[in-house]
């Protein structure tokens, strides 16, 4: 499908402007979200409408009109194509997810890591998700392994309405419990010393959080999958500087912990890139 997307596409635009659309072209149930280069502007509806002619699932064809900001993690989004509406219902791993790609964040390009972390979830866990936005994490958990507990908290009210449904949708209530608030809040005063495992996906607040995630680990300790944005320019390891910022706090906290495993998830700018670290705290 994208190698004939391409095909139709190079008759009129240059590769290196393809290549910039490819690198951000994402599909979220039946609407896509391309970014267009500046200087192909013009061309946008084009490109949009071929989108949707190559792969006929899809009917909306949006373009960012502002980066990704605030509490919520949202973006302003612009119509290019099909029709005008911001709510789908995207699948993976089993799961149905309803999104508002307008109102609520969500990321096609994290699916493996969901799936990843479900393997890694064992039998009658509790695990505290800190930032669930529609639920993805907590709901691939709870498919793939049963009996569990998932305690799934978000700030944003239109990402909670979404995973109130999601966990009905999927068959999860019993394991899944939505929760509206801020981690830290939420943590402080419910939560304290009950969790196994506790997710982290949102690398803009973890390292200020990482002392809540702690706090919500049982007395035994546990796991902490804490996410993050680096910048590594040149020959600069991002999983290293990780590795380096996480080990700086938890010394800091006088913790015993061994980083179990750090992973590159992908590049998400010029030099910028998302990682992960397992940490098992003793």
């Amino acid at each position: 499908m994208r190698k004939r997307l391409r095909d139709k596409l190079s008759e009129a635009h240059p590769k290196e402007e393809l290549g910039k659309v490819y690198s951000s072209f994402d599909v979220i149930g039946d609407i896509a979200i391309i970014k267009i280069p500046p200087s192909n502007t013009a061309n946008a509806k084009t490109i949009a409408k071929q989108i949707m002619v190559v792969h006929s699932n899809i009917k909306t064809v949006f373009t960012p009109a502002s980066s990704i900001t605030g509490d919520f993690r949202v973006r302003v989004l612009r119509l290019l194509a099909g029709e005008n509406k911001t709510v789908t219902t995207h699948r993976e791993s089993g799961c149905s997810f309803r999104v508002d790609v307008e109102k609520t964040y969500f990321s096609p390009r994290l699916s493996f890591e969901h799936k990843r972390i479900a393997c890694l979830v064992k039998r009658s866990e509790t695990v505290v998700n800190m930032f669930a936005g529609v639920g993805c994490f907590s709901i691939v958990i709870a498919k793939t392994v049963n009996p569990v507990k998932v305690y799934s908290i978000d700030v944003n009210p239109v990402a909670i309405e979404c995973m109130k449904e999601n966990v009905k949708v999927n068959h999860v209530e019993g394991s899944v419990f939505p929760i509206l608030g801020d981690a830290k809040d939420i943590i402080a005063a419910n939560l304290r010393g009950i969790a196994d495992r506790v997710l982290m996906p949102l690398p803009e607040k973890a390292l200020e959080y990482l002392p809540l995630a702690l706090s919500a680990l049982k007395p035994t300790g546990g796991w902490i999958h804490f996410y993050d944005f680096q910048h590594a320019p040149g020959k600069e390891n991002p999983m290293e500087k990780t590795r380096v910022m996480v080990a700086q706090k938890l010394n800091s906290l006088d913790i015993n912990y061994v980083i179990a495993n750090s992973r590159m998830m992908r590049p998400t700018g010029p030099n910028w890139y998302q990682t992960v670290l397992d940490i098992q705290v003793t």
